[in-house]
């Protein structure tokens, strides 16, 4: 083997090996946001976790999750937002990664591409701006459902960003977000995920002196509607769901305010 031959087998093995090494310190980056889901809860208050109709809880960071594997999206997502949450930092927006967390096998991102539907977030990563890690784990496929562009980017960003005003206001709020997975769904991908007619979120303030709840029911369309007018009571939903929102709260103040669609001791203005 003559000198050149053997200087483009070394530039070619030098190559090759910068590349694989930068490949496992990717996979080694992807390894660690999932993992810190599994070993690490530091921002959920476990007190007010809803029940699960699937039995497959996931806490990852920021948020915990109840995955629904026949509809291969998380039946609810819950999470603290406190006021110390509140960030104006832009971090690097990631690549979706499939949440490895997930013993039955969480969606593929691939099932969104070219469907027509936007990669919803259900825990927004706008409320998780506090650290890189926990804004980048929103972008794991269990934290999304497909969401109508206009949908998306109109009333649920607004109902996002008033939730965020009233987190400021009262000092944090605890947050539960999903889509309701009953009924007749169109399927999107190759693992037939539904896209809900409807999506829901239930909020519980116990930070002011009274404990207060408030639920919004929201038809999967694009409207104009003041977001006022889609309070319902917490119970309508748990009808809708199967899930028992607040089952530690006393039974007395659990009956009390799931039961009411009130919404005069919140802030819309």
């Amino acid at each position: 083997m003559n000198k050149r031959t053997l200087y483009s087998v070394i530039a070619i093995i030098i190559v090759l090996g910068v590349y694989a090494y930068e490949h496992f310190l990717g996979e080694e980056e992807k390894a660690e946001i999932v993992s810190e889901g599994q070993t690490t809860k530091t921002d959920t208050n476990e007190y007010f976790l809803p029940t699960s109709t699937t039995g497959q809880i996931v806490h990852h960071e920021g948020y915990s999750l109840s995955y629904n594997e026949e509809h291969e999206q998380s039946e609810w997502v819950a999470y603290e937002l406190k006021k110390s949450h509140l960030s104006n930092t832009n971090h690097k927006r990631p690549y979706f990664e499939i949440d490895k967390s997930v013993k039955t096998g969480a969606a593929n991102w691939r099932n969104y591409k070219k469907s027509g539907y936007d990669r919803g977030h259900l825990c927004p990563a706008g409320d998780r701006r506090y650290s890189k890690s926990a804004h980048d784990e929103t972008f794991l496929t269990s934290n999304i459902s497909p969401q109508e562009h206009q949908f998306n980017a109109g009333l649920w960003n607004t109902l996002e960003q008033k939730i965020r005003y009233w987190a400021r206001k009262y000092d944090g709020v605890f947050v539960v977000t999903g889509g309701v997975l009953k009924g007749n769904m169109k399927t999107i991908g190759d693992e037939d995920v539904s896209v809900p007619n409807q999506f829901y979120k239930v909020l519980i303030d116990n930070n002011t002196g009274k404990t207060k709840m408030i639920a919004f029911l929201i038809p999967h369309t694009d409207s104009d509607r003041p977001l006022y007018e889609f309070v319902v009571s917490v119970d309508e939903i748990e009808a809708l769901t199967g899930v028992d929102f607040f089952p530690a709260l006393e039974d007395s103040i659990e009956t009390k305010l799931e039961a009411s669609n009130s919404y005069q001791d919140w802030d819309f203005y």
